[in-house]
């Protein structure tokens, strides 16, 4: 019999995360399209994943590699043409694939005609934004502080100011307008209509501003308590399920900041009628403290705690280790240069065992590292750019910056995906928008595809061995005690019952439990130990 979980598909599906912009360039002029994108479907369809999310693809001036959108309906000339979208879902749809949009409504670009038309004062679409006239003693609206470092406020040259929690380029819409609303209703399903999945929603959790208050003064993100997942973002997530979302079989996953479980499952829960899932991050914070740019050492605990907490505390999780967001995880969790291939099929085994739907960003199959960068000159991401700048103005010393910012900038994960050994790593005949990693010549598909024992035939006999599982796909979850870096942990269901054995250190383990056949693993049966892990080593074993 059907469960109810079963009754989800996005439940037991496997989703690639492609970065359009570094994934596969077709006409050689150094960006990746979405006509490259059609030409590699059947090397996703063999790899086995069954929705492919796509970072934006909209027009936009690229003030935020497409995060700014300055039109919702269109397609970003460099990506191709709306013809190129719909053969893409099309195609795509005949493999048995997906498409996942992203989508970002708390801000279009500052290009958007609804905002041109708000600074040209047109009494409709002026209150589409947020505009403010500053302080009586001349000093800027509030005190909030930017998700980009430094102020949220812009002049809009008329004596006042336009309220941006990101970019400057990236105007927050205002959710006080029932148009705004409306306005998107009829984006989503202009997109639904042509038969896509599902949204991607960035940053999703803070639409509704309750005030425009000052906000409390604090290390980061003075204002926040303003903002962050408000009664009002609630209220917009359930009238948008209601009202389009419930039309269409589909899905939406929520990339919600500075969430805890508790209120991520405000957000998700099945009883409460908004997003099917949202990404947490906490497990991100594994190297860092507070910010991802006030690093500390990596501790295998904090990741495990972390991953343990939200699997025990919520209903679902989206499963992820790396995005288009953050550094590679291979360079942050594992180990690149002593146990790359080890390191790496561990992670993707541990990503794929735990509950709920697991993301895979491009390059994470073959185990792609952060780029290796010289220094600002060599950077494009506007994050890193404004962040550098705040550390100059607060006397960071070179050496500081420099370490940081290479370690942390977004970019690491946006290098263009390595194909083959040649020139510019097979993703174009031209030169590429952003550095290729030196790395392509023994980190790429094709040399990959020669090798039975590479990453990539690891992460193809993972997600088919996830296919086969119903423990995998729906059974509980349960953690067992272990050693200092090892996770243990029980899938089950009334049929099937799967340890899942994960060492996330380079040292040899002695596991407390070890029973059991091995089903799987990354490392031969042969020359083992009983009761020992080698390094990185992954396994899973039928009770």
């Amino acid at each position: 019999m059907e469960t109810k979980l079963q009754k989800n598909w996005w439940r037991s599906a496997v989703v690639y995360q492609i970065y359009p912009r570094s994934f596969c360039d077709s006409n050689g002029d150094g960006i990746g399209d979405i006509p490259g994108i059609v030409s590699k479907l059947p090397y996703l369809k063999e790899l086995g994943v069954d929705v492919i999310w796509l970072s934006p693809v909209y027009a936009s001036p690229n003030c935020d590699n497409g995060y700014d959108i300055s039109d919702y309906r269109a397609i970003h000339p460099d990506f191709g043409t709306m013809e190129d979208m719909d053969q893409l879902i099309r195609e795509a749809g005949r493999m048995g694939i997906r498409i996942l949009m992203d989508l970002v409504i708390n801000h279009t670009s500052d290009r958007h005609e609804w905002f041109q038309k708000a600074l040209a004062n047109d009494p409709v679409y002026r209150d589409y934004y947020i505009f403010r006239e500053g302080k009586a003693d001349g000093s800027l609206p509030n005190n909030w502080g930017s998700f980009f470092a430094g102020d949220v406020w812009e002049s809009a040259g008329d004596g006042t100011y336009y309220l941006h929690l990101f970019a400057p380029g990236q105007p927050d819409l205002n959710w006080h307008n029932p148009r705004v609303y409306e306005e998107v209703c009829d984006i989503l399903r202009f997109w639904l209509d042509k038969g896509i999945a599902g949204f991607r929603c960035d940053v999703i959790n803070v639409l509704y501003k309750n005030t425009l208050e000052d906000g409390k003064k604090q290390l980061a993100l003075t204002g926040k308590e303003h903002y962050l997942s408000t009664d009002g973002t609630h209220d917009i997530l359930q009238r948008l399920r209601r009202d389009v979302f419930s039309k269409y079989d589909c899905f939406t996953v929520g990339e919600t900041v500075l969430v805890d479980t508790k209120t991520a499952m405000k957000l998700c829960g099945s009883n409460r009628g908004e997003l099917d899932m949202v990404f947490g991050f906490e497990h991100m914070e594994a190297d860092q403290i507070g910010v991802k740019w006030f690093k500390t050492p990596y501790h295998p605990k904090r990741l495990i705690d972390a991953l343990d907490r939200w699997q025990r505390e919520m209903e679902w999780n989206a499963n992820y280790l790396e995005n288009h967001d953050q550094p590679r995880s291979v360079s942050r969790f594992g180990d690149v240069c002593g146990y790359h291939k080890e390191s790496a099929k561990m992670l993707c085994g541990l990503n794929l065992s735990l509950r709920g739907t697991p993301y895979i960003y491009e390059g994470e199959e073959i185990g792609m590292t952060n780029g290796d960068f010289s220094g600002l000159s060599e950077i494009q991401d506007v994050e890193s750019h404004n962040v550098y700048k705040m550390m100059c103005d607060l006397h960071f010393p070179a050496s500081v910056r420099d370490k940081l910012l290479l370690q942390t900038t977004r970019d690491n994960a946006r290098t263009p995906m390595q194909w083959t050994d040649e020139k510019y790593a097979g993703f174009s005949e031209g030169e590429p928008w952003l550095k290729v990693n030196a790395n392509h010549t023994w980190i790429n598909v094709e040399t990959q595809e020669r090798d039975p024992d590479s990453i990539l035939a690891f992460y193809r006999k993972m997600i088919a061995f996830r296919k086969n599982s119903d423990a995998l796909k729906w059974g509980d979850y349960r953690k067992f005690p272990s050693v200092s870096g090892v996770y243990v942990f029980r899938r089950r269901t009334r049929l099937e019952c799967l340890v899942i054995y994960a060492n996330l250190t380079p040292h040899r383990k002695k596991a407390p439990i070890f029973l059991g056949t091995c089903l799987f693993g990354n490392y031969p049966e042969e020359g083992r130990e009983e009761g020992w892990l080698r390094p990185y080593e992954f396994r899973i074993l039928q009770k």
